[in-house]
């Protein structure tokens, strides 16, 4: 019996496998590749980005939930489901700290050296391809909320961006469907990396409910697989 899937049914059953399959790996502390990429000479490695970090907390809710926190337990599950697949991962940060340099006396001046420290792993990372991860706040609207997906400048990265907000309106945002857009040239980062990148922003801190969501292991999850999901769908 032949069975035909269309495009939405088929981002469900990838959703369905990831959450039964790979739900224990991950909980067990890291995944073992059992899928092998396509063969090229040079394949894609996906840098993941987690936000801030250390002293630079990002984003803050009104009840003191930080955003760089968030942002690497995101990051790590998407670094483990991305591996599981047999995809190369690298992570500008694993632990809640900065990557500035060592001796600088102002945040100021270590907020600087870690975006450049950050620009200069990506461009170091042999044909890369950037997910930055983050959370949004917009105090002016406590009820705005739901996760979208921004895009650089770079050949590639407005597809991907197309294929990561689908998979996270159908996952995430339902009946609050966002578009992907282009990423201010503020910022830094995507700004001066020459490798295509997609910034996801998971939901707004300012919004109480979807800051206590964002904070669930199971839905940080959620947000993870259906990042995984719409970067397979573009890379197949």
């Amino acid at each position: 019996m032949v069975i035909l899937l269309r495009k939405r049914d088929l981002l469900r059953f990838v959703f369905c496998c990831f959450f039964l399959g790979l739900a224990t790996v991950l909980w067990q502390g890291g995944a073992v590749p059992v899928f092998q990429p396509g063969d090229s000479d040079i394949p894609v490695t996906v840098v993941i980005d987690p936000g801030h970090g250390g002293e630079d907390g990002g984003a803050v809710s009104p009840g003191g939930v930080e955003e760089s926190h968030i942002n690497l337990a995101v990051s790590l599950r998407v670094s483990d489901l991305l591996r599981f697949t047999g995809q190369r991962t690298r992570l500008t940060r694993s632990e809640d700290v900065t990557t500035s340099d060592e001796g600088l006396d102002t945040l100021r001046q270590r907020k600087s050296s870690d975006l450049k420290n950050r620009v200069r792993f990506v461009e170091e990372t042999e044909n890369a391809l950037l997910l930055s991860i983050h959370q949004n706040s917009l105090p002016s609207s406590p009820v705005t909320h739901g996760a979208q997906v921004f895009w650089n400048r770079q050949e590639e990265a407005e597809g991907l961006a197309e294929q990561v907000q689908e998979a996270l309106n159908q996952s995430i945002n339902a009946g609050n469907e966002k578009h992907p857009r282009p990423i201010p040239d503020s910022i830094y980062l995507m700004k001066h990396i020459t490798a295509p990148g997609i910034l996801v922003e998971c939901g707004f801190l300012s919004n109480g409910p979807e800051t206590e969501r964002l904070q669930d292991p199971s839905y940080q999850l959620r947000l993870a697989t259906a990042i995984v999901a719409g970067y397979l769908e573009h890379a197949r």
